[in-house]
């Protein structure tokens, strides 16, 4: 077991507060939005072997098959498959989409061709992987998620009494639903923004209205409001009010996968996705936005957001389900009297621990207490057991 020493990302949206809060450290006054634990190249967590503390990424790379087991490596190669975080944002994340693992490939291998840096910003692919993800909430959690049917859009569009919003409420109700969306996805993006910024501020001005009246979709339009706030004149306004807008209960979570349009809004919550750092940018971003390669990516298609709520593991966990292959997440609500919880999966784990205390027992007798903030990396094979009073997350490669 290794206690992990981890990075916290200074994103601009990022809270001032909760990461410090989580961790029991005094806030800087500057933002800090991500906390990651893992062997991710861009900020990889350390470990303490006792020769001094290296990165995992290295400890792993030295004994791929000893770290992460052989069935890890024959699924995923000889690196952790899983990067986990704390996310915490006080403001909209960027509306942004994940490509599939082919489009994913595809994009790399033709920005390589093309000779454009890794870290570039105007690099829109910066490896060969897809990015499924989960966010667990860890307090109340805002965001937005998966394009709504086109009519209810429409009707929310239409609300607004915008006059250059009818023409994307006649598109939405007059085609097929994959190609309503498409077309009023395509023109919202496409737009010049100096030809749309009377029809956005108009729209944010209305919205703002609306959400004052407490009516079926006020969050939906307060949203809105809000990222136009962060984000003025920004079109991503408009598209946003095509997509489910969903508020978490600390516990429940949304998994996102290839081709889903989505954007957090605000709160503090866990996050567990594949090892890759593949996003494309919709919008709520200062950031380089590739139209063409995004639509080409897009799912456009209607689906329920599909919150999902924890449910009970042999192990007396609780785990979270998706069809991701590259990880899972399991949550233990601890009480000091019960029985010590042994684990039953033996791939390469991460453990944060977010209230309480609890305590890993390794199989030599070893003990690592873990306070509220503080994480483990346990490497395949080690069976361990828990105690303590708290919550944990555990995140593994899905077994």
């Amino acid at each position: 077991m290794d206690r992990l020493a981890n990075t916290v990302r200074p994103y601009a949206w990022g809270s001032t507060t909760a990461i410090p809060e989580l961790l029991g450290t005094e806030p800087t006054g500057q933002p800090q939005a991500e906390l990651w634990m893992g062997a991710h190249p861009g900020a990889p967590s350390l470990v303490d072997r006792g020769a001094g503390r290296q990165p995992l990424s290295e400890v792993i790379a030295a004994d791929p098959h000893g770290e992460l087991g052989d069935a890890a490596v024959a699924a995923f190669g000889p690196r952790l498959p899983f990067l986990f975080k704390v996310l915490a944002a006080a403001s909209p994340l960027s509306l942004q989409v994940h490509p599939d693992s082919v489009q994913a490939a595809a994009g790399y291998a033709a920005e390589e061709a093309a000779g454009v840096p890794v870290d570039d910003p105007r690099r829109t692919y910066r490896d060969t992987s897809h990015k499924p993800e989960l966010l667990c909430a860890l307090t109340d959690f805002e965001g937005l998620c998966g394009f709504r049917q086109p009519e209810e859009s429409a009707d929310l569009l239409a609300a607004l009494d915008v006059d250059g919003l009818k023409p994307y409420v006649d598109l939405l109700r007059a085609h097929p639903r994959d190609a309503a969306l498409r077309e009023v996805f395509t023109a919202v993006l496409t737009a010049e923004r100096d030809a749309v910024a009377d029809t956005v501020t108009e729209a944010v001005t209305a919205a703002s209205r609306l959400a004052e009246q407490d009516g079926p979709h006020a969050a939906a339009y307060r949203a809105c409001a809000a990222a136009a706030h962060h984000y003025p004149g920004d079109p991503g306004s408009i598209a946003a009010l095509l997509l489910h807008h969903v508020t978490l209960q600390p516990g429940e979570a949304l998994y996102l996968g290839a081709g889903v349009p989505h954007a957090y809004l605000g709160g503090l919550g866990v996050e567990l996705m594949a090892n890759s750092d593949n996003v494309l940018r919709c919008g709520f971003t200062p950031k380089h936005v590739d139209v063409p390669e995004l639509l080409r990516v897009v799912a456009f298609e209607p689906r329920d957001p599909g919150v999902l709520r924890p449910e009970p593991d042999a192990d007396g966990s609780e785990v979270y389900l998706t069809p991701a292959p590259e990880f899972q997440l399991s949550r233990h609500v601890l009480a000091p009297a019960a029985v010590p919880v042994e684990p039953g999966h033996h791939g390469p784990q991460i453990l944060l621990c977010t209230a309480g205390h609890t305590v890993l027992h390794g199989g030599d007798g070893t003990e690592l207490p873990l306070a509220r903030g503080e994480s483990v990396y346990v490497r395949a094979g080690e069976a361990i057991r828990i105690t303590g009073e708290g919550t944990l997350f555990r995140a593994t490669v899905a077994a």
